[in-house]
């Protein structure tokens, strides 16, 4: 019994290290480290959304109108990859539906940013815009 326990507690230390060793070695990709803004247009059940963002370092706010006058804002967290950032966003908007979450992707094609996505509130959009 004593020695599954060596084996176990050798086997979690190994591969936490490993796990330390990975994050430490992993940098931001380019389209991680230039701060980003955006534009935003969709559509949710008929209604025209507008939006625009800001993002730095991973991370980003957007502000937009949604859905018979909704207007809020949104926290999204970017996935670090070399030419696409996945997104996921919560946030919180005025009207019926308080709470709204998003997800999507940016694509940079140099200093252009073009993007897609989906928000609970503002519907389906693109997006188009630029880094610094």
């Amino acid at each position: 019994m004593l020695n599954c326990r060596k084996n176990l507690s050798a086997i979690v230390v190994s591969a936490f290290s490993a796990a330390c060793l990975t994050i430490g070695i992993v940098t931001p990709a380019s389209s991680q480290i230039l701060p980003e803004v955006w534009g935003s247009v969709g559509t949710q059940d008929d209604d025209i959304s507008y939006a625009g963002g800001v993002k730095w370092t991973g991370f980003a706010l957007e502000v937009g109108t949604g859905k018979e006058g909704a207007t809020g804002g949104d926290f999204l967290a970017f996935f670090p990859f070399p030419a696409v950032s996945p997104y996921i966003g919560v946030g919180a908007y005025s009207g019926d539906d308080f709470f709204a979450y998003s997800g999507g992707l940016h694509f940079s094609a140099g200093r252009v940013i073009i993007g897609g996505g989906y928000h609970s509130i503002r519907g389906i959009n693109g997006k188009l815009g630029f880094k610094f």
